[in-house]
């Protein structure tokens, strides 16, 4: 049974009171809601630091129309592709709304079990499903909010379901909650044309009320509740009559990207809170990304966090969540992990973070897929490598179709990297930093969604990681006449004093042959090249 709007009102700050307490039997609480108590107690799990590699199933309604990102918003923005593209495919948003895409959701060729083999041989440790979007439907059988995939669209527990065969498979389990923003990504949904034949008419989310769901699919159903209701200021007023000027107003107001609660809807933090508390319980997961700069909701970030904390205490014996947020200064990178969106981290940074990206559009994108868009198993390599040498890891997204298929080029991706890890895998998990993270000429893109600067790795760019007391050198490409000069290890440098034994090729029985020399380590590649790029192993004294 759905918890109400009115249930939840009544029970007010109780609910949260009463979710925060352990149970009689549980363990004193060791974190509180705050920067002081979070960063002062909290440690990375080890199986975090261990795993390097996490896969994404970035999966939700915005899929069926295979577009690509942020469609449920950009549909209701006339003069924009997303508008252009649902006018033709689905018809006017004042009549057919994304409310009737998420009624298009069938996941009718899902096939979870074969989708999480496939990763795992990929390499990831940890694999991640969203919960919900800023489209604010639930994907699991969500407690405290009706509109969840069991009772509308595909009619199925997707994160329950993702979760069983995940640690079936001996994996860590992860959620991803970008729901704290769809309070004002919605509010396109409530306005209008400024121009042509419907100037004025207002979208869907603007009329429709409970009453209109009568012996429809979705009879019984709030739609206000699904599009969170007006928000105060950034409903779209009367009588703008330009594309330009509405663009203008939503780009002012409702386009903000903003970490606040709405101002007169006091209920929808409460909701969210219980919403994820609730997510917590029924799945258990390791991971929990938050799409949010620093918490979501003026802090109520914290009290979900520092509740997942306690939680896992409570089952572990000892805190093995990892909760991610974006734009954290040293402090919060303490309490929380640190996540780069689609950007690298120029430096070694002293706390375990990570970066995520995708291959395509965070949303199946068919346009993308058939230009061949996407990012080779090569490139991935490339980004792993580079973080793990960092103290990162990677979190990467392989679009699914709205039916739940990945097409077949993502399949070759994805084999493609399980070759590369079948030979040198060895060099990523269980690894640690270097004191330094590697050498190279080439700008990396640092910073959050800062992806697109980057330049193309080099056979110079060379990444480093540690293990059992042997030395890794990743390299980023094949040097073209099978010499790897390694300039860290060159005359007076820190690295010079270290006495080298061996070194080996990962996938090549035979130790290499190699000279140090003024300028760094010689080492001679064999022609044969085991995998798309090479690594190095190299063992000998004080290396380490």
């Amino acid at each position: 049974m759905t918890t109400t709007r009115r249930d939840l009102l009544a029970t007010g700050s109780a609910l949260t009171a009463a979710a925060m307490a352990p149970a009689s039997h549980a363990k004193p609480v060791t974190f509180k809601s705050t920067w002081e108590s979070l960063s002062e107690n909290y440690q990375t799990p080890d199986w975090f630091k261990d795993a390097k590699l996490g896969i994404w199933a970035h999966w939700g309604p915005q899929c069926v129309p295979e577009a690509g990102d942020w469609y449920g918003r950009q549909m209701y923005m006339q003069g924009n592709f997303y508008y252009d593209h649902h006018v033709k495919h689905y018809g006017h948003p004042s009549k057919t709304g994304f409310l009737d895409i998420i009624g298009q959701w069938k996941a009718d060729k899902w096939q979870p079990e074969t989708l999480t083999k496939l990763y795992k041989a990929a390499g990831a440790k940890y694999i991640v499903a969203m919960a919900n979007h800023h489209d604010n439907l639930d994907l699991y059988n969500s407690k405290y909010h009706a509109w969840n995939s069991v009772r509308v669209g595909p009619k199925k527990d997707i994160v329950g379901t993702w979760e069983k065969l995940v640690k079936a498979q001996g994996l860590r389990f992860g959620v991803s909650n970008h729901s704290a923003h769809a309070w004002h990504w919605w509010q396109t949904a409530y306005g209008y044309d400024a121009e042509g034949p419907l100037q004025g008419v207002r979208y869907d989310a603007f009329r429709l009320t409970k009453k209109d769901g009568k012996g429809t699919w979705w009879d019984g159903l709030d739609p206000q509740e699904l599009y969170t209701g007006p928000a105060e200021g950034m409903v779209p007023p009367d009588g703008i009559t330009s594309i330009k000027d509405m663009q203008a107003f939503n780009d002012k107001t409702s386009g903000e990207w903003t970490e606040d609660q709405p101002k007169n809807n006091p209920y929808y933090a409460k909701q969210w809170l219980a919403r994820q508390n609730d997510l917590m319980d029924k799945y258990r997961p390791d991971f929990v990304y938050m799409d949010n700069y620093v918490t979501p909701l003026a802090g109520v970030g914290l009290e979900a966090t520092a509740y997942l904390y306690n939680q896992s205490t409570k089952w572990h014996g000892k805190n093995e969540a990892v909760v991610t947020g974006n734009k954290l200064d040293s402090i919060q990178a303490k309490a929380l992990t640190n996540n780069v969106e689609r950007g690298a981290s120029a430096y070694l940074r002293p706390e375990y973070w990570q970066t995520c990206t995708c291959i395509g559009n965070w949303h199946y994108d068919r346009a993308l897929y058939e230009r061949d868009g996407y990012k080779s198993a090569k490139n991935v390599i490339q980004l792993l490598t580079d973080a793990v040498s960092k103290n990162g890891n990677l979190l990467l997204s392989i679009p699914i179709r709205g039916n739940g298929e990945i097409d077949e080029k993502e399949v070759a991706i994805l084999e493609d990297m399980a070759a590369w890890m079948a030979v040198n895998g060895e060099a990523i998990f269980g690894t640690r930093a270097w004191h330094t993270f590697g050498e190279g000429p080439t700008e990396v893109g640092a910073g959050h969604q800062n992806e697109a600067a980057a330049k193309p790795f080099t056979a110079q760019d060379i990444r480093f990681t540690t293990k059992d007391g042997a030395l890794y050198a990743l390299a980023q490409d094949w040097p073209e006449n099978q010499q790897m000069l390694i300039t860290t290890f060159a005359k007076n440098t820190l690295t010079s004093k270290a006495t080298i034994e061996r070194v080996e090729l990962l996938g090549i029985a035979q130790p290499l042959e190699f000279e140090l020399s003024p300028d760094g380590l010689n080492v001679k590649l064999p022609a044969q090249r085991p995998a798309a790029t090479p690594v190095l192993k190299i063992t000998g004294q004080t290396l380490v």
